[in-house]
């Protein structure tokens, strides 16, 4: 039997204070929303009530995406799909689905024959793509690099090779805490001649975005310690 769920993919801001950043019509769907499938229910309540301040919270169904337990969060989706529930998916920071939490049960809503409804809204990755000067035709996001120091080094310079090779962006993230270590690996690694983008804090209000070689970041890098950062990587 074909769900008659709708699920609306629903964006969320990159930082607290940017809710100018997610479109009037997020409103309205939110609205007809009966379920809420939430990376973090404090801080999706606390976003939603931000740009909605009649929302009464507890009229609504609230289930925590448990990314270590993906059988559980599926059986309760699924359960809703039956019901043929609205239901909203919201990832901590960002759209949903992407380089988020969102995709798995999106693709449950696919295989129930459930309407899917992508909402527009701050991506974090392609905001950095657009404001790096850099090759917006062909790239590549590849998340997070390998943790241990030799690993690390064969990835950036695998992912420079190739971006050389193909005039490929590579953009990679880093847990915030550790973003002034890759720096600094990238600097070593790297050729002087790789142009690197660094976007920290997008729609902030210390949101810092610039593009320079690494021979030029050398000279004074940022300081990125727990600042949410999206790194691109383009060589030639």
């Amino acid at each position: 039997m074909t769900s008659q769920s709708t699920i609306y993919l629903i964006p969320a801001v990159l930082h607290e204070t940017a809710t100018a950043t997610i479109p009037a019509y997020v409103k309205e769907a939110v609205s007809q929303c009966q379920v809420f499938f939430v990376e973090n229910e404090r801080s999706a309540r606390r976003y939603l009530k931000s740009i909605w301040k009649e929302m009464v919270i507890d009229n609504y169904t609230w289930v925590l995406i448990d990314k270590t337990n993906n059988l559980a969060t599926l059986s309760a989706f699924n359960k809703h799909l039956q019901e043929n529930k609205t239901i909203g998916i919201i990832s901590e920071a960002g759209c949903p689905g992407v380089a988020d939490p969102g995709q798995l049960l999106t693709e449950a809503a696919h295989a129930a024959g459930a309407t899917i409804k992508p909402l527009v809204g701050p991506s974090s990755i392609l905001l950095a793509l657009m404001a790096s000067g850099m090759n917006g035709q062909q790239f590549q996001f590849v998340g997070y690099l390998p943790i241990d120091t030799t690993q690390r080094t064969k990835t950036i310079k695998e992912l420079e090779a190739e971006s050389a090779k193909k005039n490929c962006t590579q953009l990679f993230i880093e847990t915030p805490y550790r973003n002034n270590q890759l720096l600094e690996t990238l600097i070593k690694t790297g050729k002087p001649t790789t142009r690197l983008c660094i976007a920290a804090d997008i729609t902030g209000p210390t949101e810092f975005i610039q593009t320079k070689t690494l021979a030029q970041w050398k000279n004074k890098l940022p300081d990125l310690h727990k600042r949410p950062t999206i790194f691109c990587m383009l060589a030639v």
